[in-house]
């Protein structure tokens, strides 16, 4: 697949216009959310850039709710984001994955009508080593559009269809921004020169099938005995399918962009060390599902749709297995038991 796929120039501040075009009820509100938020990811990305000169790499002394120690590109970028989002009065709560609880507005700004909920900086464990990270975001509406109080943790705990909009932005050898609202997925790439996203990719498409897996087949002996020989299906040659090449980054941003262009599965199930799974619900699973269901693809748990489940706490897990719909299709029938070679 070409990845520059358009012939048209366009900023990502037009395509957000040209999006609020197709609700004549708009008011600009959530156009100019979304303006503040790319303004948050350009600072990380510069950032990220210039990580190794301006003494953001390592850890801190601090601890996230996950009992994780905090990176400090972590903490710069979820402040980044929060300063960023305090006070355009879009937004009535956020949620961050590196945050205890809510993160409530500022009491002295206005509360909008939108939720936002992400993860400053996924990848943690890659950050000093230069590989891709990135930052997964989602938005909702909250419960009582028309309230100007703070946002409480109902609007908080909503199922993933119902996201106004998703994306994800990674920080590789460029900047990409991955983006829906609904309407189909379409990626912009970040050009220094100018200081825009420009759109390169519109509207992408996963394949139905791929050839390659993603999963960390370090727990192999973690795993149930379904999913074990799910994965030993994979790497071998049949008739009518041949060996996956199996691809693992370790940050989730990079394996699902992956996924999302050439197609294939993504997986993090659950084993023996984490009965739930260990991606959050809420800050990456909901919102690269969205991206993934948009772009034709499927996101299940292993039996029921991501964007389906109703989350109990925003910190929750979840196993995940996306990507090619007959990919995951057939992850499924192995994990009921079902071999389709012995069908």
């Amino acid at each position: 697949m070409a990845i520059f796929s358009t012939s048209k120039l366009v900023t990502i501040e037009r395509h957000f216009a040209e999006e609020e075009d197709l609700h004549p009820e708009a008011t600009g509100e959530f156009s100019r959310l979304l303006r503040d938020l790319t303004l948050a990811i350009r600072m990380i990305a510069r950032d990220v850039r210039r990580a190794g000169l301006n003494d953001v790499l390592g850890l801190t002394d601090m601890h996230n709710v996950h009992g994780e120690q905090v990176k400090k590109l972590d903490d710069y970028a979820n402040d980044i984001i929060f300063r960023a989002m305090d006070h355009g009065g879009h937004l009535c709560v956020m949620a961050s994955e590196e945050s205890q609880g809510l993160i409530p507005i500022p009491d002295h700004y206005h509360k909008g009508k939108y939720v936002l909920v992400f993860d400053p900086l996924d990848g943690s464990s890659n950050i000093d080593v230069n590989v891709t990270i990135g930052t997964i975001f989602s938005i909702y509406r909250r419960l009582e559009p028309n309230a100007t109080t703070d946002g409480t943790l109902d609007d908080v705990l909503q199922p993933g269809y119902k996201q106004v909009a998703a994306g994800y932005a990674s920080y590789g050898s460029s900047t990409n921004l991955v983006y829906t609202s609904g309407h189909g997925v379409d990626v912009f790439t970040f050009d220094q020169t100018i200081g825009e996203f420009l759109l390169t990719n519109e509207k992408v498409r996963i394949p139905n099938k791929g050839t390659y897996y993603s999963i960390n087949e370090g727990n192999y002996h973690k795993w149930d005995k379904n999913l074990q020989q799910y994965v030993d299906y994979l790497k071998n040659d049949y008739p009518d399918k041949p060996a996956y090449s199996l691809r693992y980054i370790g940050t989730a941003v990079a394996d699902v962009h992956r996924t999302l262009y050439y197609g294939g599965i993504f997986m993090y199930p659950a084993d023996r060390a984490y009965p739930n799974g260990k991606l959050r619900l809420m800050y990456e699973l909901n919102p690269l599902s969205m991206l993934i269901e948009q772009a034709g693809g499927r996101s299940t748990n292993g039996s029921d749709r991501i964007l389906d489940l109703t989350p109990t706490s925003i910190h929750e897990r979840a196993p995940v297995f996306l990507g090619s719909p007959d990919d995951v299709l057939e992850a499924e029938m192995f994990l009921q038991g079902k071999h389709p070679t012995q069908l």
